[in-house]
């Protein structure tokens, strides 16, 4: 199982590709945050919906995103796994 999730890109956490991918644009260009879906939109040249309905639900569940009023951001929680430090 292990290497088959390894050929499909899934990492230990559950992640695909491009959820990683927008963890790390949050994290290395907005600074953990807070991101506008229309920003992560037009950054992927993906549909709003696609990134709200497929990537973001996962990405809250595993509690390394959180969504707000000013838009998304990194938690505590994907700064202790992901950075190996707090914010």
């Amino acid at each position: 199982v292990r290497i088959s999730l390894q050929k499909l890109g899934i990492d230990r956490e559950g992640l695909d590709e491009m959820e990683r991918k927008i963890l790390h644009l949050i994290h290395t260009r907005y600074n953990g945050g807070p991101v506008s879906l229309k920003t992560l939109s037009h950054y992927f040249s993906e549909e709003k919906e696609t990134i709200e309905e497929l990537y973001e639900p996962y990405l809250v569940k595993k509690g390394f995103l959180q969504i707000g009023p000013r838009g998304r951001s990194l938690t505590e929680k994907y700064y202790r796994k992901y950075s190996g430090w707090n914010r």
